[in-house]
């Protein structure tokens, strides 16, 4: 698929001076530091989703055993945002039942999930918000 392909062609970019098998050897700073090596801005784009979101994988496993909610969902929100800005892979309708979702009372985090270009949301909340959230998200997706 084209993602991929531009995060290949990132990596292989990178590798002309880097010793990396994958972009999920890099962390954010390494990354960073690195970027003028890829020299385009969508692949810079490409390979900053892959990177933060191997990133966010691990702290959210953390923050998952540590029983912190709070940050998971806010490692969910950050993923979302990667995944509509850098690796361009939500769409209009799934913006906007994440947005619809992030915004009300109780809820710590939401993102899409699946492949992308369509696909789910999810979205953490409290439970006792859950009711609510059920009939605001509806109204205002609908």
């Amino acid at each position: 698929n084209e993602r991929r392909s531009e995060c290949e062609e990132a990596l292989a970019r990178l590798q002309k001076t880097l010793p990396i098998s994958s972009l999920g050897d890099l962390d954010e700073e390494e990354f960073e530091s690195t970027i003028d090596q890829i020299g385009d801005d969508t692949l810079i784009r490409r390979a900053r989703h892959a990177v933060y979101e191997n990133q966010r994988t691990l702290k959210a496993k953390a923050e998952l055993e540590a029983g912190n909610l709070e940050a998971f969902g806010q490692l969910l929100n950050d993923s979302h945002h990667s995944l509509r800005y850098d690796y361009e892979v939500t769409g209009i309708e799934l913006d906007t039942l994440v947005d619809a979702a992030q915004k009300q009372e109780g809820v710590l985090g939401a993102r899409m999930t699946g492949a992308g270009f369509g696909g789910c949301a999810i979205a953490l909340v409290k439970e006792e918000n859950i009711p609510a959230f059920k009939n605001n998200v509806y109204d205002e997706y609908m």
